[in-house]
């Protein structure tokens, strides 16, 4: 508790979060407590280091010294109660509050806070607390459902704000578009644009380009090729959304086309012009027009490659194999390599398996996600090393690390399905391993063979066979042709590269149903027809 001058509370923070270290007594917040800014140093240091104690003494002074509507305060103070547990307090905080004279402005600003904290289940709270609400207040939740990954939400939110009768502005549809390009929700997406139109929704740069996106992502890349053909070109945001439309989807050509079309056009190009560029060559294997348009930047356009820059060209190199050049990228770059640097070199050691130079790369990664532990375990594994991969494995129980799950969804009739390997979980689970039992025999008698090498544990062939049989896209792909008429295109999307098996096995699918399926993973777009893939097999 902070008494007059009695005790000392330690408030430590690391320098990377917000550079705070300090030690608080009574004195020392009475003299913080005559600028809020600094009232905000120390709640935002309590929220990092859920210090609740210090945090519950500044909330007992806060309406005393007349903060109390102070946005970035209340939505600091409740972050750290509630990851301290305390959402008995967090409540009682926004009820304090709203007894004030809380108007429609304050309330935004405190959502704004509170989603830019990723708070959105308080913000929803609040959002629900004001009888007042404007088409801000609306913009505010949907944009923040989108910023925190919560697209189906948004979408809800969206669809609340409609029969509210609060009329959607330009900045609405491009958070909505956006929700809908991440869910890969084609249904979705034709009845936002359907809409946009009816409202007389005047196009704008940032519109257009979210709706080349939208497009684009959601498998319809003709579209947005048309969306992109009609819009004003005079913004070089509506160019760099085409051409990282065209990059995901494996048309490397295409991009270059755009980008030699923008020079005839006297658009200039900016550093994400050049990381669609760079990341088409590298979706495809062009190593030469990579190194070109990499060199381009400063010699031609006077762009410093910046960090992101340096990381396609890591991918580039170590997705052709030459694993020897990323490195060498990486030792010249002029700025510290990152996470997402070495994440490229190590994947690309991987798959050409270069254990050696995994290891440097996981050595120089300060940062490491549970994906990163199962690269070099799966590195490996492929060389039977099963001792080493299981001792990646130990250190990952050790330290509490989980493998994220593979999950695959399919949107029908405007629902999302979404699955996870091996999920029994959905409602017609029955009839979509019927279907995918049924296709798993039909591809087996033309001579598809699971590769089981693929399945990283030393356990039997038929364990492993049944293990690859129901990953998540399989049985999305499964519940697709369970509910779509023959010969309809289905699209997938997945949360992680698509595996080996998984793509050669839809390839077959392809061909013995007569059927466009596109997936899209967490790189690229892959179309299947005939039994091939736009891929080309390279991704």
């Amino acid at each position: 508790m902070l008494r007059n001058g009695v005790k000392k509370l330690t408030l430590e923070t690391s320098s990377a979060a917000i550079g705070f270290t300090s030690l608080l007594s009574a004195p020392d917040f009475l003299h913080y407590s005559r600028d809020h800014r600094s009232v905000y140093k120390v709640l935002e240091a309590c929220r990092l280091s859920s210090d609740y104690k210090t945090a519950s003494a500044i909330h007992a002074r806060l309406f005393k010294l007349g903060y109390g509507t102070y946005p970035s305060l209340v939505a600091s103070l409740v972050s750290t109660y509630l990851q301290c547990d305390r959402h008995l307090l967090a409540r009682k905080l926004l009820d304090q509050v709203f007894r004030l004279d809380f108007n429609v402005v304050i309330v935004n600003l405190v959502i704004e806070h509170l989603m830019g904290l990723g708070e959105y289940g308080f913000a929803k709270k609040c959002f629900h607390k004001t009888p007042v609400r404007d088409v801000i207040t609306w913009n505010l939740m949907i944009g923040g459902y989108v910023r925190n990954a919560r697209f189906e939400e948004a979408l809800s939110f969206f669809r609340e704000m409609l029969d509210s009768n609060v009329e959607p502005d330009k900045f609405t549809f491009a958070s909505v578009m956006t929700g809908c390009a991440r869910l890969g929700a084609i249904n979705h997406a034709l009845w936002v644009h359907r809409l946009m139109t009816e409202k007389e929704i005047e196009l704008n740069p940032i519109l257009s380009s979210a709706l080349i996106d939208m497009y684009s992502k959601c498998g319809r890349i003709q579209t947005a090729k048309e969306v992109f053909n009609s819009a004003d070109h005079s913004d070089v945001s509506v160019w760099n959304a085409m051409i990282n439309g065209l990059a995901a989807h494996g048309l490397p050509f295409d991009a270059i086309a755009v980008f030699s079309k923008m020079e005839v056009e006297n658009i200039f190009p900016d550093s994400i012009t050049f990381i669609g560029i760079l990341t088409a060559c590298s979706h495809s294997g062009l190593v030469e027009e990579g190194r070109k348009y990499f060199n381009l930047m400063s010699s031609h356009y006077s762009i410093e490659p910046q960090i992101e820059h340096y990381g396609v060209m890591v991918d580039l190199f170590g997705r052709a194999g030459l694993l020897e050049e990323a490195y060498a990228v990486i030792e010249a770059m002029p700025v510290e390599p990152d996470v997402v640097i070495w994440r490229a070199l190590l994947s690309a050691c991987r798959i050409y398996q270069k254990p050696k130079l995994g290891e440097v790369a996981i050595a120089n990664m300060s940062r490491l996600k549970s994906g990163d532990y199962v690269l070099l375990s799966n590195m490996y594994c492929s060389m039977k090393r099963w001792e080493s991969a299981e001792g990646v494995r130990e250190l990952m129980k050790k330290k509490g690390i989980r493998k994220i799950r593979g999950r695959s969804w399919i949107e029908l009739g405007g629902v999302i399905h979404r699955f996870k390997a091996g999920d029994r979980s959905h409602p017609e689970t029955e009839g979509l391993y019927k279907v995918l039992d049924g296709l798993i025999r039909r591809t087996k008698l033309e001579g598809f063979l699971p590769q089981t090498d693929l399945v990283l544990m030393d356990i039997s062939e038929e364990e492993k066979e049944g293990n690859l049989n129901h990953h998540s896209e399989k049985l999305a792909l499964a519940y697709g042709i369970l509910k779509t008429s023959p010969g309809r295109e289905i699209m997938i999307s997945k949360n992680l590269r698509i595996c080996h098996d998984c793509h050669n096995w839809i390839k077959l699918v392809s061909k013995l149903l007569i059927r466009v399926i596109i997936v899209r993973d967490r790189i690229r777009f892959h179309q299947f027809e005939g039994g091939s893939c736009s891929c080309e097999d390279y991704w």
